[in-house]
């Protein structure tokens, strides 16, 4: 089961959620309140605007006393001991399949000076991956944390809803739709057909590659995937974590690389002068925690099958 499945008592007490508070945006901040926090609807919109301005406040505060700040990360070389589990990391599937297009390292990051994207951690699940890992990891167990490379047993609820038509859902925050895929009949066991089968199409719905990884661009290290286990470290008082770096030097780079919203506006992290950083969670000036609901993530899958005649030309084409 995963670590987060594994975190909730079973006296159905809500996660919590750590948002941070003062960034774009408001609009996003009031919805998630009012929709996910257990009680949010009956809460006065105008008390959290307040809370909200006020580390917007403390957010210009940061620009004056520490600007530059994210141009100043740390990064370091990965020791040599653990370039044996670097070159198993580099030989995985799911790294060749993610990290094959961009410029890709391994080192060791400073965790507080990260830039960060995402709003919102679930501290239940930090609390969770803490416990696991220790609090004082040897140098492999800090790697294999941070960049595992085995299969994980997060739970999956999987219900036909239709002739044409299944829903999976699991509690995992790393869960998703792959791609479509086009099967040889070799590939498929167990399947009793009908007849002769000439090929299968699948609809491929699991979980990403899990590694801690960041996005170079210029100075900074933008943290790209990995916000709970980065928390859990920084909780522990472990300054630098082992990472995958991709260095991005161009825009159309970062459209690949990047989630929508640092690729839209990519100044606000790369150089304004004080953007949120990872340390920022731990900032009470800037963090609010919200019990919330529970929540699973849901992926629906739909597909179409149309059978029609077409005319072929002599060569067999069709016309």
């Amino acid at each position: 089961m995963n670590d987060l499945a594994t975190a909730r008592r079973a006296d159905g007490s809500p996660d919590e959620e750590v948002w941070l508070l003062g960034q774009p945006t408001l609009r996003d901040y009031l919805a998630f309140v009012r929709d996910t926090v257990k009680g949010g609807a009956a809460i006065d919109p105008a008390r959290l605007t307040d809370e909200w301005r006020a580390a917007n406040d403390h957010y210009h505060e940061l620009e004056q006393r520490e600007p530059g700040i994210a141009d100043e990360v740390d990064c370091r070389d990965l020791d040599l001991s653990l370039a044996p589990l670097a070159e198993e990391v580099a030989a995985a599937p799911c790294y060749r399949r993610t990290f094959n297009s961009l410029p890709t390292t391994f080192g060791m990051v400073e965790l507080d000076r990260l830039v960060v994207s995402q709003r919102s951690v679930t501290a239940t699940f930090v609390e969770a991956l803490r416990s696991r890992l220790g609090p004082s990891p040897d140098p492999e167990a800090l790697f294999r944390f941070c960049l595992p490379v085995s299969n994980r047993d997060a739970p999956v609820r999987i219900e036909r809803a239709g002739s044409r038509r299944y829903v999976f859902r699991s509690e995992s925050t790393d869960f998703r739709f792959h791609e479509p895929v086009l099967l040889r009949p070799d590939q498929v066991r167990d399947y009793q057909a009908f007849g002769p089968v000439a090929g299968i199409v699948g609809l491929v719905v699991g979980f990403g590659s899990n590694f801690l990884n960041v996005i170079r661009v210029d100075s900074r290290l933008l943290l790209h995937n990995g916000y709970h286990r980065a928390c859990a470290l920084r909780a522990l008082g472990i300054t630098h974590a082992p990472c995958i770096i991709q260095t991005v030097t161009r825009s159309d780079e970062l459209d690949i690389a990047a989630s929508a919203a640092v690729a839209r506006d990519p100044a606000f992290y790369f150089q304004s002068a004080r953007p949120p950083l990872l340390k920022d969670f731990f900032d009470p000036a800037i963090r609010r925690a919200w019990p919330v609901h529970r929540q699973a993530r849901s992926i629906e899958v739909n597909f179409e099958v149309r059978d029609y005649m077409v005319h072929e030309s002599v060569d067999g084409t069709p016309r």
